[in-house]
């Protein structure tokens, strides 16, 4: 089930402004410590797979109730098996970015290139959710969101984290650019 493009707490002069500044970097208040996953055992319904094949395609969107770290660690351990590198997708389901970079994921070239990872989405909320995980991979305040990280399926390293804010415009990014990228990295 897809969520809406915005909550209906955000009224009319949040959506004007986030069109008009995207998604980077945080809201001006700060968290003294990071916020972790809640637990699995909290969600109404088990996690969905964080693995795809080049036969199945992945679920994306940005699920509240997931636990992160879990299903980072079971797609690392999918890739330790299948030689293939893990995509980690920090971001939010309020982020006109976001949506936009979801849709991309689901035209022909991205698609068949994302086929070739292990996907994990992370909600990070109003960047007060699971900052505790996004802390180890990316930093979010420099790349805003969404923001993507490639880990080697062998190692469980960073390959390339888009800490420059390579993806925080995703709305101006053809699916060609998000297929070039995907390609870099599989």
């Amino acid at each position: 089930m897809r969520r809406p493009l915005f909550p209906a707490a955000i009224g009319l002069a949040g959506i004007a402004l986030l069109a008009l500044t995207g998604c980077e970097g945080t809201p001006a208040t700060s968290h003294s410590a990071p916020v972790s996953a809640a637990p699995a055992a909290e969600s109404a319904a088990p996690a969905a797979s964080p693995t795809s094949s080049a036969s199945e395609k992945p679920a994306l969107g940005y699920d509240p109730a997931a636990n992160a770290a879990a299903d980072i660690t079971a797609a690392l351990k999918a890739g330790k098996k299948d030689g293939r590198p893990v995509l980690v997708d920090f971001g939010a389901d309020w982020c006109p970015d976001c949506r936009v970079l979801d849709a991309r994921f689901e035209e022909p070239g991205p698609a068949t290139m994302l086929a070739r990872y292990h996907v994990v989405t992370v909600d990070v909320g109003e960047f007060d959710r699971n900052l505790d995980i996004a802390e180890r991979y990316v930093n979010l305040q420099t790349s805003g969101i969404p923001a993507l990280v490639v880990l080697d399926p062998a190692s469980g390293r960073i390959k390339v984290a888009t800490n420059r804010g390579e993806f925080a415009n995703a709305r101006t990014m053809s699916p060609g650019q998000v297929e070039e990228f995907l390609k870099r990295w599989a």
